[in-house]
């Protein structure tokens, strides 16, 4: 019987985000699983703390200070993979943030600012990755973090909303173009998990109420339960999903009155 292997002995990964957070939990994961990975963010001493985890399981971590929403420095710092590896398996696309403003009072620079982070960047790598992957011919993986927000309405903010929706319709017709050149598109889209990004609203007993209310496993979700779906989606053992959206959310969006 075949058995596929969720192992990533060999493969190049990139993790935009790579510094904190989930970031920094799937880049650890995808070595762990035995990748090499390549490390962007803006903040250079958030990812040498995330390189010293990675080579802990002896593998080799990139740092690259990246603003990822400016097409010259995504091109420099895939260019920089290319020649220090060779060649491109997986890109996940993780950098993001959110401004929380009622839409009567978004502005024209949250919504550009969270437009270009959450979205734009996403694309951009995406893009200057896949012209690598189509080039090498040997196809790769690519996974965006995305949001239960890009599915149902939430208090986070319409600007926030609108790209994590977006990210699963471009998932989707990335997957649709790219799939001739072995370039499996995902995407994950989480619920509530234990980040520095919601520690502040997650202290609020009154606000995770509300979120275990609509939660059927009743419980916000640990880091490293995103893991595993990631590796399974840069794995083998993922080759037949494609333009497919994962949410992990606990059973979040399967909720009902």
């Amino acid at each position: 019987m075949f058995l596929p292997s969720f192992r990533l002995d060999g493969k190049k990964a990139i993790v935009t985000g790579a510094g904190r957070g989930i970031g920094r939990a799937l880049a650890v994961g995808l070595a762990e699983a035995g990748a090499d990975v390549a490390l962007l963010s803006r903040t250079e001493a958030d990812l040498l703390e995330t390189a010293n985890l990675i080579k802990g399981f002896g593998k080799k971590a990139l740092v690259l200070p990246t603003d990822v929403t400016k097409r010259k420095e995504v091109q420099s710092t895939v260019q920089k993979i290319v020649q220090e590896w060779g060649s491109i398996d997986i890109l996940i696309n993780n950098a993001g943030m959110n401004i929380r403003s009622k839409a009567l009072e978004v502005t024209d620079n949250e919504w550009n600012t969270i437009m270009d982070t959450n979205l734009k960047s996403a694309f951009m790598m995406s893009q200057e990755v896949a012209k690598v992957m189509k080039e090498q011919g040997t196809g790769g993986r690519i996974i965006s973090i995305t949001s239960v927000g890009g599915h149902v309405a939430l208090r986070t903010g319409v600007v926030y909303a609108a790209t994590k929706a977006a990210l699963i319709q471009m998932t989707k017709v990335l997957a649709l173009e790219w799939g001739q050149y072995n370039i499996n598109v995902n995407a994950i889209g989480p619920w509530y998990f234990k980040t520095p990004l919601t520690e502040k609203l997650l202290a609020d007993p009154e606000y995770v109420s509300d979120i275990l209310a609509v939660t059927p496993l009743k419980r916000v979700g640990e880091l490293q339960e995103l893991v595993g779906p990631v590796v399974f989606l840069s794995s083998s053992a993922g080759d037949y999903v494609h333009g497919q959206t994962l949410f992990v959310d606990g059973g979040m969006t399967i909720h009902g009155f």
